[in-house]
């Protein structure tokens, strides 16, 4: 409290933590907008009191527990436990940390009334979080968590709530510590998802980093499950660190994630590098170019080639239903839209958050409406096998190697295989711009440059009229050419889409767990050059508007 200024002290006690659309996330330190235990025992006790409105059989169904390398996840781990057993719900308890995916899968597998998973995901290490799930696996709908919130609103004083000790948990039973076990029945579940088990007779040379997370043990054992040998981890990654030492940011988004990776790569010869978040949720690769240089693959180029090489598979295979469905995010590149559309099988869009990719799945399994093949956002995040329900790195890790390896086997790269794509789809390209305001001054920044796109949209950018305008805040398009209207129907999200007349598009969404406002494009062009022309056009002509409403 002493070392702080006095800008830091407004923003750590102006406001209460938000529990926004992935849960919570903030930073670690005192006062009620940080990650503390007091914040942790507070949404706690609106968890607690949402699955005791479900009654006696939720409470002893209990919640899973998990959590990853960050600083006091271990900590915050048991204080939820605590907190829980002072309203008499069972907690399991992983025994060490775990990624994001099994944690969605041991609530499934284990019945339990709801999930907690302690993580920030690839935020820098000042950062921690909290992500509720529900008893489906999937991260909990806006529904429940306003339930969570509006219990959270009735605690005047955090610093008052009282929690159980673990030795006292421990006698009542309502504490279990799970691990091992969990874990060889999970990756069971993954081995059969192998689609082609003569691809690693190609031999395919990987190098995998954790960046400092949860994956490496499930990953490694995943791929040598496969049957794949070649495995080199980066070693100085591959224990967990709160700090992250070696990078500045723990995200396979960015390239200074894979520097080390890349050396290790050229060393190895390898032919695919592979790196997952800290809670192993998100995975990023890089592969060969034609000049032999490791080139970083986006999330849409990773998702569309998984998809490919899995429809085509079973196709083959003639494991293709005909009710066959493909989720993506309406920030998501189109480019996933035709691949599906080309196996005649169908593209439905969700909103941004895995959440809503599962809660589809859910629904079709219930209705038996459609068969489920795959889902994926642009941040890097995929799902094969749906007895996860939330984004799962290490389903992706292993079918990413298959495919890699099967494109070796027809003597090429996974480059070459995008390429292909592009030649037969167009040139699909996309990017992602993000603004990060913080503090209040930052918020109101934030607000009033969504206000400003809403209610005085451009007529043009680079060029091109604006053509249709998709505001899921209102849940309406409107093409502003006809005037003609429709209901979008999907959950109501402060979201707004452009399509130009060209086919592009843009989408300005402020984040509902960081201090963000994100602006995502894409286009698609009959070449690599005028595509990549165009999405500049595109992002400086945005950017020109966003300045004068700023």
């Amino acid at each position: 409290m002493t070392n702080m200024t006095e800008t830091e002290r407004e923003d750590a006690f102006y406001k209460q933590l938000e529990f926004g659309t992935g849960g919570m996330r903030g930073e670690l330190g005192a006062g009620p907008n940080r990650m503390n235990i007091y914040t942790i025992r507070k949404v706690t006790v609106g968890l607690a009191k949402y699955i005791e409105e479900s009654g006696t059989e939720a409470k002893r169904r209990g919640v899973v527990i998990a959590y990853d390398s960050r600083h006091q996840s271990a900590e915050f781990a048991l204080e939820v436990a605590k907190t829980l057993g002072m309203h008499g719900i069972k907690s399991y308890v992983f025994d060490e940390l775990r990624p994001t995916s099994e944690l969605s899968f041991a609530v499934r597998y284990l019945h339990a009334y709801a999930g907690l998973m302690i993580t920030a995901s690839h935020n820098p290490a000042e950062y921690n979080g909290y992500k509720v799930y529900g008893e489906d696996g999937a991260q909990l709908p806006p529904a429940a968590a306003d339930v969570i919130v509006t219990h959270m609103n009735k605690i005047e004083n955090e610093l008052l709530l009282e929690v159980k000790e673990e030795r006292e948990l421990m006698r009542q039973s309502l504490i279990s510590y799970i691990g091992e076990d969990l874990d060889e029945v999970y990756l069971d579940y993954v081995k059969d998802m192998q689609l082609n088990k003569d691809a690693v007779k190609a031999n395919l040379n990987i190098v995998y980093t954790p960046l400092h997370g949860t994956g490496q043990k499930l990953v490694s054992q995943a791929l040598q499950n496969y049957g794949f040998q070649h495995i080199t981890i980066v070693d100085e990654q591959k224990n967990p660190d709160p700090n992250f030492s070696t990078v500045s940011a723990p995200n396979p988004e960015e390239a200074q994630a894979f520097q080390l990776a890349i050396q290790y790569g050229k060393q190895a010869n390898a032919d695919l590098l592979l790196a997952t978040d800290p809670d192993a949720d998100r995975l990023g690769i890089a592969v060969k170019n034609n000049s032999g240089d490791y080139v970083l693959l986006t999330g849409n180029q990773t998702g569309a080639l998984l998809l490919h090489y899995m429809l085509a598979q079973k196709q083959e295979k003639g494991m293709l239903a005909d009710n066959s469905v493909m989720l993506k995010t309406i920030v998501t590149s189109e480019l996933g839209r035709a691949i599906a559309q080309n196996y005649g099988v169908q593209t439905v869009d969700t909103l941004t958050g895995f959440k809503y990719i599962a809660e589809k799945i859910e629904r079709y399994r219930r209705e038996e409406t459609k068969t489920f093949q795959f889902g994926y956002e642009e941040s890097y995040g995929y799902l094969i096998g749906d007895f996860v329900r939330d984004k799962d790195a290490i389903q992706a890790a292993v079918m990413i190697a298959e495919a890699a390896a099967y494109h070796k086997q027809q003597g090429m790269t996974l480059y070459d295989g995008l390429i292909q794509l592009y030649e037969a789809y167009g040139y699909y390209k996309e990017a992602l711009t993000s603004f990060t305001l913080k503090g209040k001054d930052g918020a109101e920044q934030i607000s009033r440059i969504v206000s400003q796109f809403r209610e005085h949209p451009p007529a043009e950018i680079a060029g091109a009229a604006v053509e249709k305008i998709e505001d899921y805040l209102i849940g309406r398009k409107t093409n502003l050419l006809t005037t003609q209207q429709e209901v979008i129907d999907l959950p109501l999200s402060n979201v707004i889409k452009f399509w130009l007349q060209d086919g592009s598009w843009f989408v300005i969404r402020p984040s509902g767990t960081e201090p963000k406002v994100k602006f995502y494009f894409g286009v698609r062009k009959r070449s690599a050059s005028e595509s990549e022309e165009r999405l500049k056009k595109i992002q400086v002509g945005v950017m020109e508007s966003v300045k004068r409403y700023i």
